[in-house]
């Protein structure tokens, strides 16, 4: 499935979505921007882990007609009263988005982006359960994921993933 903290990109800059207002009309317009379905679920308070980008949008209100999450009704780029806390995510319907960016999977269409397979069996190999050497199952066998622009949010998600907190 396509799933993961949601972000946006506004004059040069990657940012998150606070999770006031939105609902499954805005997970959906998400899910469709990126061609990963329809939405499963959107969950608030950083399921996703939270994020230290700025917040660009905040209470989003979507009709489900929007071809963009910012073309929704929202406060404003970069208006927001909402916290780290409260980074909203999705989950979509749709087995895997094109892999692209700096993160392990991310889905982009137009200049937004959602991260975090949720599909590709993950292991840490040379270590134990929590510790080692991130690898993806992928097309039939294991292989390491790349460490350019690699940070603590991608190995918060690994070991959240891996039920190691």
């Amino acid at each position: 499935r396509c799933a993961g903290r949601v972000e946006v990109f506004h004059r040069g800059k990657w940012g998150t979505v606070c999770d006031d207002y939105f609902n499954m009309k805005s997970a959906n317009v998400v899910c469709r921007q990126l061609n990963c379905g329809h939405a499963v679920s959107f969950l608030g308070q950083s399921y996703f882990g939270a994020s230290n980008k700025e917040i660009q949008l905040d209470d989003v209100r979507c009709r489900g007609w929007e071809s963009r999450l910012w073309d929704c009704r929202h406060a404003g780029w970069g208006r927001h009263n909402c916290g780290h806390n409260e980074n909203v995510g999705v989950i979509c319907s749709d087995q895997l988005c094109q892999p692209l960016g700096d993160t392990p999977l991310t889905c982009h269409m137009s200049s937004f982006c959602t991260a975090v397979p949720t599909v590709l069996p993950l292991r840490l190999a040379g270590g134990d359960q929590c510790a080692g050497r991130v690898e993806l199952f992928y097309k039939g066998s294991w292989g390491t994921v790349c460490d350019d622009s690699w940070d603590m949010e991608d190995a918060q998600v690994v070991c959240r993933s891996l039920g190691c907190g």
